[in-house]
């Protein structure tokens, strides 16, 4: 056997005895081992039936699995002592959460980790109540239904939304805020609910500047904004957002403007997308019989986006009714246009 086997056997014997010699003492030990010297050094001892020594058996039972077993201690424990001050309180609740979601009852165990976090802010399970329920957020909006009758039938994806929400507005500015707040920006993103997802982005990059996902998140929010355009006939208020957030995105990472080519090619979308806006603008004027309100705005429409398909649709409409003057150069997919399309 290798000599660092031999050592881990060893150090493993040693706290085999030494649980059973607290056992004998009527008294429960807890270890913990030191990387520094590969040895392990009781951090607790408590004197059996002491409410310590109940919670560190459930403790132990959870980490072997056994969350039956942990949960005859704990409810019993907890139904004696909820209804009084005892500062035991919030380790007993969390650890019946987490023994509940071993069982796959984690629906049943946010109410523990609730509990923790409107009752308990001030205790060190406060951060461990959230971090319990982002993970079963996590769960969710990856797609794990809520158990009905023992079978896992019901959504709960707005479960999942409304606890990565409750994370950031408890813990505003921490890692795990941070944590849920790109998960669900993320998450609107794939499910394609654009408009939130945008918002979520935007929300993300305001709060968590220097965060290493800011860059990704960036860019998701452009593609939020244009992907939320429902079409020329509607209101483009987010195709103008995606503009002045493409610019400043082009301005912050220049390099990646030259060598990536999606900024460019996100460019191209909105000037599309921008320019089918105002040809259905102009196209609703005729309709209205104001002509002079659509020239001025397909004259716009050129000068703006001249490099566009749209522009070039424009150009044919002015054509078609007399409109184009001496001078005034077609747009091409260059984007050359003469100076004399400017109203």
């Amino acid at each position: 056997m290798p000599h660092a086997a031999r050592a881990l056997a060893t150090l493993f014997a040693a706290l085999f005895a030494a649980l059973i010699a607290g056992d004998a003492l009527g008294q429960a030990r807890e270890f913990q081992l030191d990387p520094r010297q590969s040895t392990f050094e009781e951090t607790s001892n408590f004197a059996e039936g002491s409410d310590e020594a109940l919670l560190a058996e459930a403790r132990e039972l959870i980490a072997r699995g056994e969350a039956k077993s942990a949960l005859r201690i704990l409810n019993p424990w907890i139904r004696a002592n909820e209804r009084a001050p005892n500062p035991w309180l919030p380790q007993a609740y969390l650890l019946r959460g987490d023994a509940l979601v071993i069982q796959g009852r984690e629906f049943r165990a946010l109410y523990d980790y609730e509990l923790i976090a409107r009752s308990y802010a001030a205790t060190p399970e406060f951060l461990n109540a959230i971090e319990r329920e982002i993970e079963v957020a996590e769960r969710y909006l990856n797609g794990l239904r809520r158990k009905i009758l023992g079978l896992r039938v019901q959504g709960a994806r707005n479960t999942g939304e409304e606890l990565m929400i409750r994370a950031q507005e408890r813990l505003p500015g921490s890692p795990l805020a941070e944590r849920a707040a790109i998960t669900l920006a993320d998450h609107y993103f794939e499910e394609r609910k654009l408009r939130l997802a945008a918002d979520m982005y935007g929300i993300f990059v305001q709060n968590f500047p220097r965060s290493d996902e800011v860059k990704r998140a960036r860019l998701n929010q452009i593609f939020a904004n244009v992907g939320a355009f429902p079409g020329p006939a509607y209101d483009a208020s987010t195709l103008i957002e995606a503009r002045i957030l493409l610019d400043e995105y082009a301005a912050d990472y220049p390099a990646e403007t030259v060598s990536g080519g999606i900024v460019q090619g996100l460019a191209d979308r909105v000037d599309e997308s921008q320019a089918l806006s105002m040809l259905e603008t102009a196209r609703w004027y005729l309709r209205r019989g104001d002509e002079s309100s659509a020239r001025f705005t397909l004259r716009r429409l050129i000068r703006r986006h001249p490099a566009t398909s749209t522009a070039r649709e424009a150009f044919r409409v002015m054509q078609d009714r007399g409109w184009v003057e001496d001078g005034m150069a077609q747009p091409t997919p260059e984007g050359a246009a003469s100076e004399a399309t400017r109203p």
